[in-house]
């Protein structure tokens, strides 16, 4: 009797014995390691996020472009007109014709350290007019050439701001990729478990029918021999029932799990799987004073609330230029020379200075400003305290999963005890079973116990193993391996 209850455990260990069976031919056999691998290739919200990534890393690409030089050249190859208007000054009539052709380069430099811009420019046109007053016909080629300055001043530095609003986008995007994946193994492992775990009950299930059918031809002999009376087949026959809809329900249950695991890491659901896993319990030392440091030092929640500070406080700096009081210069100097014969427009240059200064001097504005930042500066204060109670949070989920562990460590031993029990009192009550002294219907109780404490063993084996994953998740440590766990961010923002 003690034999078979060993029996079972030790099938219920060992998960190859468990999963691997005569029917899995054309069956697709997944660890828990394939499944998150698949998960990783395939799940729609890792995709959704990678893109999202990628979004954010063009963006700060493009930023960084734009800080470097820029070329362009505009082009306009014929324009023409012909008017007619009165001049009040000869008080006549005047018509007038125009042709012209003329194109632009540029060469513009941002210069990121001052929010400045340094521009060199060339323009060149070409140009034949006729006047009817004069009877005149002029044609003339032209080129200016000159280097332009403009600098912004008593403001905030535009350029940097903007780079900066980019990267804490980009480090955030990753952070949020990154935490999802492992939210991601998190929920990958639940539902692996969960279908594991009804393939389990399921093969209770088949084995409780099985003990009822046996139990139903020991109380059918008996009742052929007249030994029984008729009514305890009745029950046989009810308890068979019985368990035969409880072994169809629990197929239902495996299959919907299936499904819902299927969709989960990006699987087809016309694919056929089996699981394979090991559920033993192998204790795991761990310490909390680690697991709470670890965290508090590597979570990438903490790092979220500070960029949303951070963020916080550049808007506080846009605030701040409300209405602001600033100002611009403008330097430009280069040459230009005109002449009728192109190879002569420089003989006789002349120069093309330019200077110029402005201010913006705000006056009144009925306290617009001061309201918009000390609303943005409450938003500021938020933020910290949600650091705070980040912190804190993570403290206490930390010591909780760790007293969990504790906790689940016994609940496996006793679990176990149970199992064995129930399996040496199901033992020996069939045998009572079998000499008379025990109705199908007390048979039965001890049948729906065995059934319990085994289902029960797996739920605490199972429980174990999440919440040391669990553990895994909200320390970034590893205590099964001994290693951190903290995701390299450098190959999306490096």
């Amino acid at each position: 009797m003690k034999t078979s209850g060993m029996r079972w455990a030790g099938s219920m260990i060992l998960a190859s014995v468990l999963t691997v069976s005569a029917n899995v031919q054309g069956q697709q056999l997944l660890t828990l390691e394939n499944a998150l691998e698949i998960a990783a290739s395939h799940s729609p919200e890792i995709r959704r996020l990678e893109l999202n990534i990628e979004r954010s890393r063009q963006n700060l690409a493009a930023q960084k472009a734009a800080m470097k030089s820029r070329f362009s050249l505009s082009i306009n190859p014929i324009a023409y007109s012909h008017d007619r208007q009165y001049n009040d000054l000869f008080t006549t009539w005047n018509t007038s014709e125009k042709t012209q052709s003329y194109g632009t380069f540029m060469i513009s430099q941002p210069i990121p350290w001052t929010d400045g811009t340094l521009s060199l420019i060339n323009r060149f046109s070409w140009q034949e007019s006729y006047s009817e007053y004069s009877d005149t016909r002029d044609k003339q080629f032209s080129n200016n050439l000159y280097l332009s300055f403009s600098q912004p001043f008593f403001t905030y530095n535009r350029t940097k701001l903007a780079l900066n609003e980019l990267e804490l986008d980009l480090e955030n995007t990753a952070l949020n990729y990154a935490i999802s994946k492992l939210a991601m193994e998190r929920n990958v492992t639940q539902a692996f478990y969960s279908v594991y775990s009804n393939e389990l009950s399921l093969q209770v299930s088949r084995e409780e029918y099985e003990n009822q059918q046996k139990s139903y031809e020991i109380i059918k002999n008996k009742v052929d021999a007249g030994i029984s009376a008729e009514e305890e087949l009745f029950q046989a026959e009810l308890n068979l029932a019985s368990s035969e809809s409880a072994m169809y329900n629990q197929e239902v249950a495996l299959e919907n799990a299936k499904d819902e695991f299927k969709r989960l890491i990006g699987m087809p659901l016309e694919e056929t799987i089996q699981i394979s896993t090991d559920i033993s319990h192998v204790p795991v030392e761990v310490d909390e004073q680690k697991a709470i440091q670890h965290g508090i030092d590597n979570r990438m929640e903490l790092r979220q609330a500070k960029i949303n500070i951070e963020t916080a406080q550049n808007s506080l700096l846009e605030t701040k230029a409300l209405n602001e009081f600033k100002g611009s210069l403008n330097l430009s100097y280069g040459l230009i020379g005109t002449d009728a014969v192109f190879d002569n427009l420089y003989d006789v240059p002349t120069k093309n200075e330019q200077v110029s200064l402005s201010l913006t001097i705000p006056l009144w504005d009925w306290g617009e400003k001061g309201h918009r930042i000390k609303a943005t500066e409450s938003v500021i204060e938020s933020r910290e305290l949600s650091l705070e109670d980040e912190r804190l949070d993570i403290v206490i989920s930390i010591r909780q999963v760790c007293r969990n562990l504790k906790n689940l460590e016994y609940q496996i031993e006793i679990a176990r005890k149970n199992e064995q029990n129930a399996q040496l009192t199901y033992d020996i009550n069939l045998e009572r079973y079998r000499n008379g002294d025990l109705t199908s219907m007390d048979l039965n109780l001890f049948q729906t116990q065995l059934s319990q404490k085994k289902n029960g063993l797996v739920s605490a084996l199972i429980n174990y193993k999440l919440e040391l994953l669990n553990l895994k998740i909200q320390s970034l440590w590893d205590f099964r391996t001994g290693e951190s766990v903290v995701p390299e961010l450098d190959r999306w923002v490096g």
